[in-house]
């Protein structure tokens, strides 16, 4: 007897879901995408309205024949793909490739039995406008990396690559270097005074903030010392005493950006980390008896919006775990961002009740403890405000006056269980000081104890870490959830920034690519008018405005950039280098030259004598046999195709087709490798056969050139 089949894009979406579907269903991954557009050429025909050309991605074509067995078994099909506008488009190309007739949409914000129950009950058709959004930012990105990438190969280096919101992202991280470069520190001075009670012994501080009721920041040590000699004798005296309740309310819900940003600063991950193992929590993780669950909603969103049950569950929860006095009047609501997709929720633990330490076990190390950062945000959320008590006092000397403040906790809240971190930079020039003050009243006399003169700078604008970058990003409306992640591996990925100390510098070949961009492409790089796109393609899912309307609008003046920038940009491309060898074949010098594969040696008596000798290139990682000190190299095969091996062949045989990247595997710390499709990426796993780690390259097909 024949089933429904429900076709999602991962394996571990399937295991998930049969876990509570029973045997009533056929379920089936798609493995992401299945077709996109052509490697090796445009794929998109400028004279017939933008019409794009979609193949089959060769690596699906195995996919795509089991996906049809399964459909001819079935007597219906259900496309359950991600519940976003990436998503939607692998729902419609599943329908074009397969030859779909009645097909239905469901979607799902989480991977639970109810969800999916509810999914099924209001099934739809594949959302045309959805797909539109997609297939312009699709189309756009494709004319802005193959008319620009091939150009900065010509005048700068091969193997760069320009994206629409990778080169704003990179222009910022540019221009803030920049400004620090530029900075020139200013002196100034501050003045503390160190006072007590006549009859306590008990210290506090105080500041120095005004004179003659005038703001007053002394400039440098001549003007610090003229004012303690002014103050040589003075009767400290109790000016005014305010005392305030404050109440200090949770943060909203994790949303994908304020996931990333949090993730960085409390447990250390990058983006690219932090969304590979939150996708590993909402797909499904096996929790033995109860087998595979989804732990998380949908983690690529910019909504706050909660589900009205969600709120009723952790309410319940917050009640019987804390008791009353932690839960307030009335549920929490978070305002999203006007552009948010507020069909989506929040990113929030599937269960409320399921505590990270009930699971942990359960769990990886990095699972646990992004799983517990996302649920205790989500049940904080709803608890009580904290209640602060804040005391500011005033204290005047001669025709100073002096400010001391502090406060104490009167009631918890949120706070007993969750506090967000702040960056560096949004707690400089903040009062953070939070000392306890005696009982003061005023008119009181004080005595001094000490004055403390202290010089200070200020302090250039800091770099950008990936957590604040992202922030930028957003607050400019630039990018979407799914985007941020990949956009910051690729800059990095092309060597046109790196990370140290956790905080991004450019190199120069980044600021010689932002410059002749900005040069020559001055829309391009426009913040404003990259935001404008992002919400002009919000336009078309609403189905306000006809994709091809945007890329005609968008190609016009970029075609007529481009044609200037082939005639008039700037030709950086660095001169070979003498390689320190002789050719084999003439005696002249060899020369380091580069081809779109690499490095290679080429004569200098070109084209007279036309000797080539492949170059090892070392990507800068060790081999990871164990036994072995040698570095993993890319190499040509006789055919010309491109494998990775040892640098110490024959001795040691290392050798994979895949590209081995710089960064270890999460699970057994073992080097990862990278699938590539004419050089795009299309999967990441480790090299180990032992170890079962995947990450979805869904999230850098997305956003190939943003």
């Amino acid at each position: 007897m024949s089933k429904p089949l429900i076709i999602v894009e991962s394996p571990a979406k399937t295991r998930t879901l049969r876990n509570f579907l029973n045997n009533e269903y056929n379920i089936e991954a798609s493995m992401g995408h299945v077709r996109d557009l052509p490697q090796k050429s445009l794929g998109v025909n400028i004279d017939e309205g933008f019409t794009p050309k979609y193949v089959t991605i060769p690596e699906r074509r195995t996919t795509l024949a089991q996906l049809r067995k399964a459909v001819k078994e079935s007597d219906s099909v259900y496309l359950a793909t991600d519940p976003d506008r990436e998503g939607e488009a692998i729902a419609w190309h599943l329908v074009n490739a397969l030859k779909l007739e009645g097909a239905k949409r469901i979607t799902f914000n989480e991977i639970t039995k109810n969800a999916v129950k509810e999914a099924l009950e209001n099934s739809r058709d594949v959302d045309e406008a959805l797909v539109d959004a997609q297939q312009a930012r699709r189309i756009m990105d494709r004319l802005v990396g193959y008319k620009l990438s091939p150009l900065l190969w010509s005048k700068v280096k091969k193997g760069l690559s320009a994206g629409r919101v990778q080169s704003v992202a990179l222009k910022l991280i540019c221009d803030r270097e920049r400004e620090i470069t530029a900075f020139i520190p200013e002196e100034y001075w501050s003045i503390t005074a160190v006072l007590g009670k006549l009859d306590s012994e008990q210290q506090f501080s105080a500041k120095l903030i005004e004179k003659d009721k005038k703001k007053i920041k002394p400039a440098n040590e001549e003007e610090s010392k003229t004012i303690i000699s002014e103050l040589e004798g003075a009767e400290y005296k109790v000016a005014s005493v305010k005392e305030k309740e404050q109440k200090k309310n949770p943060a909203a819900p994790f949303i994908t950006s304020t996931l990333q940003q949090e993730a960085s600063r409390k447990l250390g991950f990058s983006n690219r980390k932090t969304m590979s193992v939150a996708q590993t929590l909402y797909e499904g993780v096996d929790l033995g008896s109860e087998g595979p669950v989804g732990l998380i909603t949908y983690m690529r969103t910019d909504s706050t919006r909660i589900a009205g049950e969600a709120i009723a569950q952790a309410r319940e929860f917050i009640e019987s775990e804390y008791g009353k006095e932690y839960l307030p009047t009335a549920p929490r609501q978070y305002k999203s961002k006007k552009s948010a997709q507020d069909a989506h929720e929040a990113i929030r633990p599937t269960y409320p009740s399921r505590k990270p330490k009930d699971i942990a076990k359960l769990l990886t190390k990095d699972q646990a403890r992004l799983y517990e950062l996302i649920w205790k945000r989500f049940i904080a959320c709803q608890m009580a405000s904290a209640v602060l008590d804040v005391i500011t006092v005033d204290i005047s000397a001669n025709n100073y006056t002096f400010r001391a403040a502090g406060s104490t906790v009167k009631f918890d809240g949120f706070t007993h269980l969750y506090t967000e971190d702040k960056d560096v930079q949004e707690e400089e020039g903040k009062n953070t000081e939070n000392q306890q003050l005696p009982p003061l009243k005023e008119n009181e006399l004080l005595k001094l104890i000490n004055l403390l003169p202290k010089q200070h700078f200020t302090e250039p604008p800091p770099r950008y870490t990936e957590a604040t970058l992202v922030k930028a990003l957003e607050e400019r409306g630039m990018g979407r959830p799914s985007t941020y992640a990949a956009i910051i591996s690729t800059i990095q990925d092309r060597k046109y920034t790196v990370l140290e100390q956790k905080k991004f510098i450019p190199t120069e070949l980044g600021f010689t690519v932002t410059d002749l961009l900005v040069k020559h492409f001055p829309t391009i790089m426009n913040v404003e008018f990259t935001a404008d796109i992002e919400d002009k393609l919000d336009e078309i899912e609403d189905g306000n405005m006809k994709w091809v309307e945007l890329i005609e609008e968008f190609w016009t003046p970029f075609k007529e950039s481009l044609e200037n920038a082939k005639e008039n940009m700037e030709n950086m491309k660095a001169p070979p280098k003498e390689s320190g060898e002789m050719c084999p074949n003439c005696g002249k010098p060899l020369l380091i030259r580069e081809s779109r594969y690499g490095e290679f040696l080429g004569c200098s008596g070109y084209p007279e004598c036309k000797t080539i000798i492949s170059k090892q290139n070392d990507i800068g990682i060790k081999c990871p046999n164990p036994d072995c000190d040698g570095e993993i190299v890319v190499k040509k095969s006789k055919r010309g195709k491109t494998f990775y091996g040892c640098s110490n062949y024959p001795d040691c045989t290392f050798v994979t087709w895949d590209r081995p990247i710089n960064r270890n595997c999460p699970k057994c710390n073992s080097i990862l490798i990278e699938k590539l499709w004419y050089g795009k990426p299309q999967g990441i796993r480790c090299i180990s056969e032992s170890c079962d780690y995947k990450e979805s390259n869904k999230q850098k097909q997305s956003s190939e050139t943003e």
